[in-house]
């Protein structure tokens, strides 16, 4: 299955993969998986693979939320 794409994760707006995939190299550096741009992923653990997904899923709720409550901040 590595590198076989199915097309379940197309981006809605093809313009917005710069942003998604830097999105996705910042969380996957917070989380201590430096250079995740060129780490062959079937070498990762199914926890860190998800750890990144996870977390920014979590983060694009959150900002999705304070932007229809109006309200402003950051959370992490």
């Amino acid at each position: 299955m590595a590198g076989r794409n199915t097309g379940r994760n197309q981006l809605v707006v093809p313009q917005a993969r710069a942003a998604m995939n830097q999105f996705k190299l910042e969380v996957a550096n917070e989380l201590g998986l430096n250079n995740y741009d060129s780490i062959d992923k079937g070498q990762l653990t199914s926890r860190d693979n998800g750890y990144v997904g996870g977390i920014m899923v979590k983060r694009m709720i959150e900002a999705y939320e304070r932007n229809v409550s109006g309200g402003g901040g950051t959370t992490q």
